[in-house]
């Protein structure tokens, strides 16, 4: 049920804390809506987010409590957009259909907003970058995207942070898939490696979940373009696909000078191996392991960048209650929180789903480095 608009919290969903689970995992929390994006903050503070895909949402970014319940994240206002008065609110000022949230470490909590409800078009003026102050729990700055970053077709889904603070760097994930490249401070965004075999769905793979190929119930299959995104401390950017097993990575400095100027830097993206069909991305901090989503197995697993573009893949938790492991974040304490979207359950595959599907949000430790599992 949900609370008041006026309330300070709200009680759609209850999260457990700390319940141990098996294989290393604990659960967190179970969300009675189907949710993607998590982050933790510096400070251990959790936040997630709910996309607006076959359902209309009644919270878009919430702070989980400790107490259970939800806070409407800023504020109620902000969550106060509904897809059946889409004409009342100004969607630049209110979430539409979130898909992502990263602190930053920095005192921020950012929200990327590609503002395409059900996947079924943009509403104008919606795409957005928006930066809450945890300090104040205040909207700092809204970057918004015009036509020519955030372009008819596009859904842009995750985002990364250059250490200094300067640019980041997104996924989009959309029709024609690219990577955007954004200047913080004057709110300056680049399309880059727009309708790049980087960022396109690799010809001739085919997602597969519970051990069958993933279509849509009149039996198209699924083709998603640039998804999951990572940023190493040596300064590279890695992306890839969701439907391809190829991983690619740029160094930054390209990004931030060529592509920002509005040059071609496809002579500077680099093959690095595969990776499988995957969604979340993770570099361990002070680590040269990147964390994947494993969404045909049901798992998380761990690749040693340092060993080149050959290197292999570890699996660090595997379980069937991971169904489609989404999103990832890291605590202060060093642990992994993922979040299981449970996409393969959804409406747009199933005809007999809940609009409203249970989803959860999982904690793990994972092994060290070179050790067995």
């Amino acid at each position: 049920m949900l609370a008041h608009a006026g309330g300070s919290s709200i009680a759609f969903a209850q999260a457990q804390w700390s319940y141990p689970a098996g294989n290393g995992l604990q659960a967190v929390a179970h969300f009675a809506h189907q949710v993607t994006g998590v982050s933790v903050s510096e400070r251990g503070r959790i936040f997630v987010n709910f996309p607006r895909w076959t359902e209309d949402a009644p919270l878009s970014v919430a702070e989980v409590l400790r107490d259970g319940s939800l806070r409407p994240y800023p504020d109620a206002g902000w969550n106060a957009w509904r897809n059946v008065r889409r004409d009342e609110l100004d969607p630049a000022s209110h979430w539409v259909c979130v898909q992502s949230v990263v602190a930053d470490g920095r005192g921020s909590l950012w929200v990327v907003d590609p503002a395409a409800p059900g996947l079924d078009g943009i509403v104008r003026g919606g795409p957005k970058l928006v930066r809450i102050d945890l300090a104040s729990d205040r909207v700092a700055q809204v970057i918004r995207f015009g036509e020519d970053v955030a372009i008819p077709g596009s859904y842009l889904n995750d985002v990364r942070f250059s250490a200094d603070g300067r640019y980041a760097y997104l996924t989009d994930s959309g029709q024609r898939g690219a990577l955007v490249v954004v200047e913080l401070a004057s709110g300056t965004a680049r399309r880059v490696l727009d309708g790049h075999p980087s960022t396109q769905p690799e010809p001739g793979v085919v997602v597969r979940t519970d051990g069958r190929p993933l279509r849509y119930p009149d039996g198209r299959p699924v083709l998603f373009a640039a998804d999951s995104i990572a940023l190493s401390e040596d300064g590279y950017l890695y992306w890839k696909p969701l439907t391809g097993t190829r991983l690619y990575r740029i160094a930054t400095g390209v990004l931030v000078t060529r592509g920002l100027a509005g040059q071609d830097v496809a002579d500077a993206v680099q093959p690095y191996g595969r990776v499988g069909p995957t969604d979340g991305f993770w570099i361990g901090r002070g680590t040269n392991t990147l964390f994947i989503t494993a969404i045909e197995d049901n798992a998380v697993k761990a690749r040693d960048l340092s060993q080149g573009p050959n290197g292999g893949l570890r699996v660090v938790a595997q379980d069937p209650r991971l169904r489609w492991p989404d999103t990832f974040s890291q605590g202060p304490d060093g642990a992994l929180y993922v979040t299981t979207s449970r996409i393969q359950d959804s409406a747009f595959f199933r005809r007999d789903a809940p609009l409203a599907l249970p989803t959860q949000l999982w904690k793990l430790r994972p092994p060290a480095a070179g050790s067995a599992h």
